[in-house]
């Protein structure tokens, strides 16, 4: 650079300098403060003495640095080869402030070597550094392999916002990275709920540009675009990090994209689609899927247990429970017929030569206090393993080792998603149902009110699996859990039908019963259970028969309560009768049994329930936004409040989804966001992130800024992610030119609140905002904001100035600052050098 470039750039500075009092000059930002609160003419020549005092001594400083700029570079390339980074970064600033950027060799490798560091406070200069490349719009000097070298950084990291933001730029640059590449980005950023869904989105905008065969494969041109075609380790990496996180909706949104790119589907796909399915209440689709699933050759047994696992849990959803009891009497049955076959003993017979043991535990019928749990590989969840070295990331040209780090890591979140099922266990290959299993469907059959269901249901699961006896049968363990929740009446409904079926009962469950009959006072209902246990030839105990003396001398029939007397006495019958009611309550109560009971109790205790009808008019009411029938949907919408059928998130999200898709519908979506708000406040509906999320983009497409500003700050205060590069790029593809200059002299008040609204939206999602660059080694606040009142010819009165960065450089009582302010509708850089 030449002397005089450098005086000039000292000169431009000299208009923005800040000025300093003797009392002020310590370093910071106080005196930009106490500069621009302060009006004195007297005060501003006294900063401008204080100025001119080290004006010189600043200038010699820059001139003698600019005469020797090659040797500056010669120290910045050493120090970055010799990994010494304070100093790396402390010659870059310098050579920032003399020359700007310097060769394009020089910042790939300082930013190659930042990010190799994987220390949080290098990553943030790497990518501040290319921030500040891309806003000069200097994106020539930055290479490809770099920023996908950084984006994997910081990936790695646990900082998915900046990682996603340089894979959209690249995007927007048109280096194209490979699928490869960007499948392991958005695997490491599923780790946490942001990443999961920008990782999703990233697919959703990616396999956009491929819809429909968009793009030629044939054309030579087009292969560094097709390299980066989602492909199924893409979606399915995507997919698992939605359903960690409960984004289903969005992950169904990915499902239907999948024909639309000539998707081939594997066994792992297809088993994350039963998922998605079952959280969205698809019954209709998982039927469909089951045979798909069936003829494919290479599933395992632990991805069938997964699907079927799915497809029960989805049959309780809809309270058909016909088909679940039906299901879990067909895994009961086969599970029978494999174990009596030859072939299994043969197997149990190796199985057991080899010491080996299953991981899954037996957990049937009649051991149903095995607690089951579900593969656990520690080396397939190692996640952060360390960062590939720059120079063998660049000579990886197929990126092998990037693949595999990638289906890594997708095993990781699959072995997750297998954590979640707890209805199917297997062992040697057989699928079995756990004991939650039999809790929901016993809650699911209490609740409905079909004992006589139940009691058919659990008499054909005994007789399916090994006998078991009296005291240990599952029907027991449902009567006592009905006696202890006061559920008298299923209790005795459940007990006569074990009786017409001719299973014997102990005597305990007699026992039990009536004694909380007469707790209750229900002498009729004593004398009937007393009249039944004499026919089945069941001993009472003593309380009993306590219970049945005293009922007589209440009806004043003594001669029969002295009968009962004798009739206790020649039986022998000890006083204090049987405990062991008592003591399963009491331990069930206290949790020292994870049996049946105990986890019977606790579900329906704590467990809500569930409306079935919900589902059912969620599916219609999708159906019809899928077809874009909104009125027909309307339609549904009030039929199913009118039957007393509460809407939740999913149905309203489907209507927003329906009316965004036919367009134009903007004020249809206005009205049903405040009937969304009123409902909610009524019945206490919560907004999830996926259904805000979908509201929000459609008044920012339709430019409804003042409803817009609402769900943002409904989505701020309940802390939900919100993607702002999505709507900053939303918002300057339709709204670039709304609200540019000065207002008009003229306006009606509606037309004030609307420009203000959008004004508002517009610095919220960041077209105003110059980008904030931290700088540890500063130690100074990143963002200072205060009025200007001074300098009118530089800048407009009433501005808004923002710090942007803040360096040392030559010692601690030298700062670079850069910093900007708007004017109209364009943003200024400056900057300034403060001693």
């Amino acid at each position: 650079m030449s002397r005089h470039r450098a005086t000039n750039y000292i000169l431009h500075s000299f208009i923005g300098r800040v000025f300093k009092c003797p009392c002020e000059a310590g370093r910071g930002y106080t005196s930009f403060t106490y500069l621009y609160s302060q009006s004195s003419v007297s005060k501003s020549r006294h900063g401008l003495k204080h100025f001119s005092h080290n004006f010189s001594t600043m200038s010699g400083t820059i001139l003698a640095q600019a005469r020797d700029t090659g040797k500056l570079h010669e120290e910045l390339e050493t120090a970055i080869n010799e990994h010494r980074l304070n100093d790396a970064w402390d010659l870059h600033e310098r050579h920032m402030l003399v020359e700007g950027f310097a060769r394009k060799s020089i910042v790939n490798k300082l930013i190659a070597g930042l990010t190799e560091s994987s220390e949080l406070q290098w990553l943030e200069k790497a990518y501040g550094l290319v921030a500040k490349a891309l806003e000069e719009h200097k994106q020539t000097l930055l290479d490809k392999e770099t920023l996908m070298y950084l984006s994997l950084g910081l990936a790695k990291s646990g900082l998915p916002i900046p990682s996603s933001t340089l894979l959209r730029k690249l995007i927007e640059m048109e280096h194209f990275p490979p699928v490869t590449v960007w499948s392991a980005i958005i695997a490491y950023m599923s780790d946490n709920a942001s990443g999961a869904y920008l990782g999703v989105e990233l697919v959703l905008e990616i396999g956009y540009l491929f819809q429909d065969g968009r793009v030629d494969p044939r054309k030579k041109c087009n292969e560094p675009l097709i390299a980066m075609k989602p492909n199924a380790t893409a979606f399915n990496i995507a997919l698992a990090g939605c359903l960690l996180f409960g984004i289903t909706r969005k992950a169904e949104q990915l499902l239907e994209m999948m024909p639309r790119l000539n998707m081939k589907t594997d066994a792992t796909l297809l088993i994350i689609m039963a998922h998605i399915y079952e959280r969205n209440g698809r019954r209709d689709e998982l039927k469909k899927l089951r045979r798909h699933i069936e003829e494919v050759h290479n599933v395992s047994d632990i991805q069938l247990r997964q699907f079927y696992n799915c497809l029960l849990s989805c049959h309780l959803k809809f309270g058909d429970l016909d088909s679940a009891s039906h299901m879990v009497l067909e895994m009961l049955c086969k599970a029978k017929k494999a174990q009596n076959s030859l072939g299994m003993a043969n197997l149990v017979f190796e199985t057991d030569k080899r010491g080996a043991t299953s991981p899954n535990q037996d957990v049937s019928v009649k051991n149903l206090y095995v607690k089951s749990d579900g593969p656990n590989n520690p080396a397939l969840l190692q996640k952060h393993v360390l960062l590939l070295p720059y120079e063998d990331f660049c000579r990886d040209r197929n990126c092998l080792r990037l693949e595999a780090e990638a289906k890594q890591l997708l095993d990781g979140l699959i072995v997750k998603l297998q954590r979640q099922v707890e209805l199917i266990t297997t062992e040697r290959g057989i699928l079995k149902p756990t004991e939650r299993t039999f809790v929901k469907l016993v809650k699911a059959f209490l609740e409905a009110g079909k004992t006589k269901d139940l009691a058919e249901f659990l008499i054909k699961a005994e007789k399916e699996d090994s006998p078991v006896s009296a005291d240990n049968s599952v029907l027991v363990y449902v009567i006592n859990s009905c006696i202890s929740l006061g559920w008298l009446d299923q209790a005795h409904d459940l007990l006569d039908e074990m009786r017409i079926a001719g299973i014997r009962t102990s005597s305990t469950v007699y026992n039990s019963l009536l004694k909380a009959y007469h707790k209750e006072n229900r002498m009729g209902e004593v004398t009937s259970l007393i009249r039944d246990a004499r026919k089945a030839g069941i001993q009472l105990d003593a309380i009993s028969y306590e219970a049945l003396i005293e009922s007589r001398v209440l009806e004043k029939d003594t001669e029969m309560a002295l009968n009962l007397f004798k009739e206790m006495k020649e039986a022998k019958i000890p006083k204090g009768g049987h405990q062991e009611f008592d003591k399963l309550v009491k331990s069930s109560a206290e949790g020292n049994e994870a049996g049946l009971m105990s986890k019977l109790l606790k579900e329906i205790k704590e467990g809500q329930t569930v409306d079935c009808g919900v589902h059912d008019w969620n599916n219609v009411i999708h159906f019809f936004c899928k077809k874009r029938l909104m009125q027909d949907a309307e339609k549904a919408l009030k039929k199913m409040r009118s039957l007393g059928h509460s809407p939740n998130a999913q149905t309203f999200h489907s209507m927003v989804t329906g009316y965004a898709a036919i367009g134009g519908k903007y004020i249809e979506v206005t009205e049903l966001w405040g009937e969304m708000k009123s409902f909610a406040f009524a019945t206490g509906m919560k907004f999830d992130v996926e259904l805000l999320d979908s509201v929000l983009y459609t008044f920012v497409r339709g430019g409804f800024f003042a409803r817009a500003n609402e769900v943002v700050e409904m989505m701020e205060k309940g802390d939900m992610f919100i993607d702002k590069y999505k709507y900053r790029t939303l918002f300057m593809k339709y709204h670039k030119t709304l609200y540019k200059g000065k207002a008009p002299k003229f306006q009606t008040e509606s037309q004030l609140k609307k420009r203000e609204a959008a004004l508002a939206f517009k610095k919220w999602v960041g077209r105003f905002a110059g980008r904030l660059i931290t700088d540890s080694t500063s130690n100074v606040a990143a963002q200072i904001v205060w009025p200007i009142t001074s300098y009118k010819k530089v800048m407009p009165s009433k501005s808004t100035c923002v710090v942007t960065s803040a360096t040392e450089i030559g010692g601690p009582s030298i700062i670079w600052l850069t910093f900007s302010w708007v004017c109209g509708d364009e943003l200024i850089l400056h900057s300034v050098v403060v001693t």
